[in-house]
């Protein structure tokens, strides 16, 4: 990964934190997701007063983007906090790992987690869900 699109896709994650919906638990997650032809689509996170129907920030994006005919992925980049301040990575959670096992190759796809432009780790999804099941499993 480029130190410069990891940090151009840290800078829209974060500027997704101001369009999250949190009124319960306080906690903004912004996402940016890069497809293999270059283009990013951005996701915030979206709770509901009977939790379930909540969306992540980074199902958000992948939503966006398969709507609008993406389905090859190479990146997406995480960064959430309490009241949108980032002090620790915000890893995925396992709903999301899922989707993005649908859709991406568990050995190339990467995994941004970030509290800035300055302090970064990237991961690919095999490193963060190992002997994850995705479509090859139903061949």
């Amino acid at each position: 990964m480029d130190h410069k699109l990891a940090e151009e896709m840290i800078e829209l994650a974060i500027e997704q934190l101001k369009y999250a919906y949190t009124p319960y638990s306080g906690f903004k997650v912004g996402a940016a997701l890069l497809t293999k032809r270059g283009k990013l689509y951005t996701g915030c996170n979206i709770e509901n007063a009977a939790y379930s129907p909540t969306n992540c920030a980074e199902r958000t994006a992948f939503f966006k983007a398969v709507s609008e005919g993406e389905r090859e992925f190479s990146a997406i980049c995480i960064v959430g906090g309490k009241d949108g301040v980032l002090t620790e990575y915000t890893a995925p959670c396992g709903v999301c790992r899922q989707v993005m096992m649908e859709f991406c190759d568990p050995d190339s796809f990467q995994i941004i987690l970030g509290t800035g432009k300055e302090q970064y780790e990237i991961f690919t999804l095999k490193e963060l869900l190992p002997r994850g099941f995705g479509p090859g499993n139903l061949s």
